[in-house]
C-alpha cells in the first residue's frame, strides 16, 4: 500500500532530501548545487511510503507563472509500483485544496522518460524539448492552463 503525506518535520524533509540525492545527484548526476535551491523553504513537500518505507518525494510551489510541480523522485527499487502516480495524485489534490480561486496555470518540467506519467493526469507538452541539469525535458501544463514561461 502506498501512502503520500505532506512533510511536517525537519526529519521528514531530510528523508526527502536523501531520496532526491539518491535519484538526482547519484543516479542522474545532477549537481547538488542545482538540485537544492532557494525554493525549499517556500515549497510544500511530500513523502511517499510503501508499506511504511519512505520511497518517493515531490514538492509544489507558487511562482509568478502559476503553480509549479517539481522534484518528483522515486527510489529505483520502488519504480513501476504506482509510487509516482500516487505522488502526482496527492500533490494535485493538495494544490486544488489550497487555492481559494481557480488556478490559472499548473505546470512542470518533465524529464522525457516521465512524460507518460504526467500525461496520464492530463498534462500536455508545450514548446520544444530543452535541457535542464543535463537532462532532456519538456514543459507540460494542464489543459486550460496558460503557457508558463519559467
Amino acid at each position: 500500500m502506498i501512502n503520500v503525506l505532506p512533510i511536517s518535520t525537519p526529519a521528514d524533509l531530510e528523508t526527502a532530501f536523501a531520496i532526491r540525492r539518491r535519484v538526482f545527484v547519484e543516479e542522474q548526476h545532477v549537481s547538488a548545487e542545482e538540485e537544492y535551491d532557494d525554493f525549499e523553504e517556500i515549497s510544500i513537500h511530500f513523502l511517499a511510503y510503501s508499506a511504511g518505507t519512505p520511497c518517493g518525494t515531490a514538492r509544489w510551489r507558487r511562482t509568478s507563472n502559476g503553480v509549479k510541480l517539481e522534484r518528483f523522485a522515486v527510489l529505483p527499487a520502488f519504480r513501476g509500483q504506482g509510487v509516482g502516480k500516487a505522488l502526482v495524485k496527492t500533490v494535485l489534490a493538495d494544490v486544488f485544496s489550497q487555492q481559494p480561486e481557480p488556478i490559472e496555470r499548473i505546470y512542470l518540467h518533465a524529464q522525457v522518460t516521465a512524460m507518460p506519467l504526467y500525461a496520464s493526469f492530463g498534462f500536455v507538452a508545450v514548446g520544444p524539448m530543452f535541457e535542464e541539469a543535463g537532462i532532456q525535458h519538456y514543459k507540460m501544463v494542464l489543459p486550460g492552463s496558460a503557457y508558463a514561461t519559467e
